[in-house]
């Protein structure tokens, strides 16, 4: 091998180690950043101005959350609307918050299937827990779905989907009634196809 390849090689090594030595110094380059936790206040502090004055019961409902998955280390804030008689259907539209990963616009839809009937339109705070980087919202997170209330109304949802865990919170108006098995998809663009 003549001077000029073995110098070439060396270049072409050197750079190679450069850009390994960048890759592993600069983690937010190379890979996404795991989202960091919340803590409680912070989140009713950010449900209070979101809702208004239910605070409590958010309080309340993610003191139990919280005991069983540990801390949400992301939220979404949206809205969202729905109907159901036995089969329904639902869409909504918010922006996932993250303490060192970014935000995302995030769009929903799914469908559902038990015994349930009514509308809603929702104002909806989702609390995610265990997301182990920002893109992997956008997948399928199934679960029970129990509505009860003429007027309006506070509830709470767990879906999953392997470790990710979604709770929506949803405050809204409307008259439902109902249990549903259902599950709901997330994108990054906003579709009317629910499945």
């Amino acid at each position: 091998m003549d001077a000029w390849h073995r110098s070439s090689t060396r270049r072409d090594l050197f750079r190679l180690a450069a850009t390994a030595a960048a890759s592993a110094a600069l983690p937010g380059v190379a890979h996404a950043a795991r989202p960091e936790a919340y803590t409680s206040g912070e989140i009713v502090e950010n449900g209070h101005h979101f809702f208004g004055s239910i605070s409590r019961g958010l309080a309340e409902g993610l003191e139990q959350a919280n005991k069983k998955w540990g801390r949400p280390n992301a939220y979404i804030l949206g809205q969202e609307a729905g109907g159901a008689f036995i089969g329904g259907v639902c869409y909504g539209e918010g922006e996932m918050f993250t303490r060192n990963a970014g935000r995302r616009r995030v769009f929903w839809q799914g469908p559902s299937l038990g015994l349930d009937a009514g509308a809603d339109g929702d104002r909806t705070m989702m609390l995610v827990y265990n997301l182990p980087e920002i893109d992997a919202i956008y997948r399928r997170y199934a679960g029970v779905n129990g509505s009860a209330y003429l007027i309006g109304g506070l509830g709470f949802t767990a879906l999953n989907n392997e470790e990710v865990v979604v709770m929506p919170v949803r405050s809204g108006l409307g008259a439902r009634l109902g249990v549903a098995l259902s599950y709901l998809k997330f994108t990054q663009n906003s579709t009317w196809n629910p499945f």
